[in-house]
């Protein structure tokens, strides 16, 4: 494979890593949580997305993987790294946020400590655990979802 090839397979890989991982994230914070609010109470609401969950979080690693890898290949490969010192490139500064945000609650901070954190708290505090957990989400993915439209608008020239 050449280099513009290799490129070309790099920037497939890291959109079809972003749907998935940004996509199951929407459905997590649109579809699950509010389900979930509406049919479940209490320290169940939480056991069962926990366990709804726990099936997504392989996926979201993966994914979340293969988008670094490949951002940071194409990157490399673009000699971009001067982008992080223009202002109007600020898509990509907000890409590698949410990557490294992703990746430390993904890889370290949710086996470390934040499961048993949430586990612990839905016990506790059920209503007011689920309603951070909704919260973050839609921080989450609204955050995403600015950075995925201002990436796609800065990467074809549009510049804000």
């Amino acid at each position: 494979m050449t280099d513009p090839e290799l490129f070309v397979l790099a920037r497939a890989l890291h959109v079809f890593a972003v749907v998935i991982w940004i996509g199951g994230v929407a459905f997590v914070t649109l579809i699950l949580l509010p389900a979930l609010m509406q049919n479940y109470q209490g320290a169940s609401r939480y056991a069962l997305f926990e366990q709804l969950e726990h099936r997504f979080v392989p996926i979201a690693k993966l994914t979340t993987l293969i988008a670094g890898i490949s951002g940071f290949y194409m990157l490399y490969i673009l000699n971009g790294w001067q982008r992080y010192q223009q202002i109007e490139h600020w898509w990509l500064h907000a890409m590698t946020f949410i990557w490294l945000m992703f990746s430390f609650i993904l890889f370290i901070a949710e086996p470390l400590f934040l499961h048993a954190w949430f586990k612990k708290h839905s016990t506790n505090s059920p209503e007011k655990t689920f309603k951070y957990l909704v919260a973050m989400h839609r921080i989450l993915l609204t955050v995403s979802l600015i950075t995925i439209l201002g990436a796609v608008a800065g990467s074809h020239g549009l510049m804000f």
